[in-house]
């Protein structure tokens, strides 16, 4: 049986319309909003496809800053920060607001 995609309904405050955003696009959604300032890279948060993920929440409108850092380790090189820079408001199914 296949596994129900999660999804949440939300609003880029101040004024923005509600926007549905589901399954990985969801979690990295998530995963920015508790980042808060500090961002989230796939370093941290390992996911396959970040930049991804990150162009998709664009496209609905978020604002999303992404900072290239470099790293050493045995494979040295660069990887990306991604910070959310929108508020973002969640509305819960009952249709009463709540800020997050």
């Amino acid at each position: 049986m296949p596994r129900a995609i999660q999804k949440m309904t939300v609003r880029i405050l101040p004024e923005g319309q509600p926007i549905t955003v589901a399954g990985r696009n969801l979690w990295a959604l998530r995963l920015l909003m508790k980042a808060g300032k500090d961002g989230c890279t796939p370093i941290e948060q390992p996911g396959p496809r970040w930049s991804d993920y990150t162009h998709k929440l664009r496209k609905f409108g978020f604002a999303i800053e992404t900072v290239h850092e470099t790293h050493g380790g045995p494979f040295p090189g660069t990887h990306a920060r991604y910070i959310l820079h929108s508020q973002v408001e969640t509305i819960p199914e009952e249709g009463s607001a709540v800020n997050v």
